[in-house]
């Protein structure tokens, strides 16, 4: 996923991460919280996110990604206006924005980055391989399945599948694609799909968001497959929560009270933008197990 410091940068950061996907109780308005959130947030009356002004499907200043909309849920449950600190998520976006006190919550942030502190997760998902339906490799679930020797294959430089990827000797035919991009002008995701399309590649491996968003939205849609079984390299799962300043702790408890009681509506949101959603036993969720109360 390339979003720079937060997304594909930071989960290639990652050595390891919990496996977990939260369930909900019903979405109510949380209750009142007993502590001043005045001395930890910019304006208690606004809910003001931290993003990336041009970054599908995560955010873009248009309103238009799943992090824009789960935004939205959230300002109306706390009966906040919405405002942004929009900032292009490359190196210094933590720092320029939560770390300088213009924004109070980065709503996709991958556990066990550092560089802010983490809510509970609300989704976990994977690295996928994209390619198209009826083709050979559309049925193809682990980088070390012998029907990809020999083919080209896209892969973000230095994501966690990379590593995969050499460890089955399947770098010498890939075609890399950068990790560190400018959102505002470009998107290694969008070039990969495009290569699949055309042919110049015979699959794709992509952060599992930007897999399920870029092929649904292909013509024909593409086949998404997590990497979920995979018994060499790093693990290519991940759970991805919200970033807040180490000391908001009372916004946080917010936050994960909040996130409990949306996760039905949160997980509709993010599967209508075709990410792949996973249980902690690998199982996806579709929308009928997404909805389900605990």
């Amino acid at each position: 996923m390339s979003r720079s410091t937060i997304g594909w940068r930071a989960i290639a950061g990652i050595a390891g991460a919990a496996l977990w996907l939260g369930g909900a109780a019903h979405a109510q308005a949380p209750a009142p919280e007993s502590a001043d959130l005045s001395i930890e947030l910019i304006d208690p009356k606004v809910l003001r996110v931290c993003a990336d002004p041009r970054n599908l499907p995560f955010s873009n200043d248009k309103g238009d990604g799943f992090e824009n909309k789960i935004a939205e849920l959230f300002a109306a449950k706390l009966h906040k206006s919405l405002d942004y600190m929009f900032f292009p998520q490359a190196t210094g976006f933590v720092r320029m924005t939560l770390g300088a006190h213009r924004c109070d919550v980065i709503m996709g942030f991958p556990q066990g980055d550092d560089l802010a502190q983490g809510t509970n997760p609300y989704y976990r998902t994977a690295y996928a391989l994209v390619a198209k339906p009826g083709s050979e490799l559309a049925e193809v679930a682990t980088l070390d399945d012998p029907r990809l020797k020999g083919r080209h294959i896209g892969i973000v430089a230095g994501t966690p599948p990379a590593t995969n990827m050499a460890v089955n000797g399947l770098m010498a035919t890939a075609k890399p694609y950068p990790l560190m991009i400018d959102t505002r002008v470009d998107s290694s995701a969008a070039a990969m799909i495009g290569d699949v399309l055309s042919g110049e590649i015979d699959a794709g491996i992509l952060w599992g968001p930007m897999a399920g968003y870029y092929a649904k939205e292909a013509n024909p849609p593409l086949r998404v497959t997590p990497l979920v079984k995979e018994t060499m390299g790093p693990q290519l799962a991940y759970r991805i929560g919200m970033g807040v300043r180490a000391a908001d702790q009372n916004w946080k408890r917010q936050l994960n009270r909040l996130i409990q009681d949306s996760q039905p509506e949160i997980n509709k949101i993010l599967l209508d933008y075709g990410v792949p959603l996973l249980d902690d036993n690998d199982r996806p969720l579709g929308a009928e197990t997404a909805a389900k109360q605990p």
